[in-house]
């Protein structure tokens, strides 16, 4: 005969459920994240016109601006 041994249930530990301010600085940040990305790709080409000079100038401000939210979602949270 098996012995069957019953595991507990995934209920038995709930997970907890990340504050919306939390999630806003972790949107901001991967908002952020993926800006520098983009700046440094169209940096990084072979071919780098100034059309691409233009396009990774406006990621990187668009990145320098999502941080200051970011930044400033953090002294909210914090204070």
């Amino acid at each position: 005969m098996t012995t069957v041994i019953s595991l507990a249930s995934r209920r038995a530990a709930p997970t907890p459920t990340p504050s919306p301010d939390s999630l806003d600085q972790i949107q901001l940040h991967a908002q952020a994240h993926n800006a520098l990305a983009t700046a440094l790709h169209c940096l990084q080409r072979s071919d780098c016109t100034p059309a691409n000079l233009k396009t990774a100038t406006a990621r990187a401000v668009r990145a320098a601006t999502l941080l200051k939210r970011a930044s400033a979602a953090a002294d909210q949270v914090e204070g």
